[in-house]
């Protein structure tokens, strides 16, 4: 016994509480802050591993710059259009003349002997229209008519 329940003046007992057990909070992972469903999960020391379901970053499209671009380079082609075509030809000529294929000859060089001064390409096209020609090959002594130009006075 206790002194003071010997001398009488013994107080009830109180119950002595348990002891508290910590309160656990559920919060999730500890340490991880909430992070987008897209977003990679970054652990410390390794490289985050491509998602599947993460998009890559979009740029917003500039658009004045784009509308520059295009002007500036629709601007480029028309001058070139308009100053890069250099000297313009003669026409082909409406004169023609009949002449013998030697060996070697093309019908480009055949253009170029007879009218000089006209655009190649359309020359071939007119001898070939001229004589009913499919292909370029020349077969030497086929007599062809080819377009020529007028002698020089």
């Amino acid at each position: 016994m206790s002194i003071l329940a010997e001398r009488g003046h013994a107080r009830p007992a109180t119950p002595v509480p348990a002891p508290l057990r910590p309160v656990r909070v559920l919060r999730g992972r500890r340490g991880e802050v909430q992070r987008p469903p897209t977003r990679a999960r970054v652990v410390a020391g390794r490289r985050p591993a491509g998602s599947p379901c993460a998009a890559p970053r979009r740029v917003g499209v500039r658009w004045p710059w784009l509308a520059a671009l295009a002007v500036g380079s629709c601007l480029v082609v028309t001058g070139l259009g308009l100053f890069g075509g250099g000297a313009q030809s003669a026409p082909v000529p409406e004169r023609t003349a009949t002449v013998s294929v030697k060996q070697g000859d093309t019908l480009a060089s055949l253009a170029a002997r007879f009218a000089p001064e006209s655009e190649p390409g359309a020359v071939v096209a007119r001898i070939k229209e001229l004589n009913r020609l499919d292909r370029g090959v020349l077969v030497p002594g086929l007599p062809l008519t080819v377009p020529a130009a007028d002698p020089a006075p």
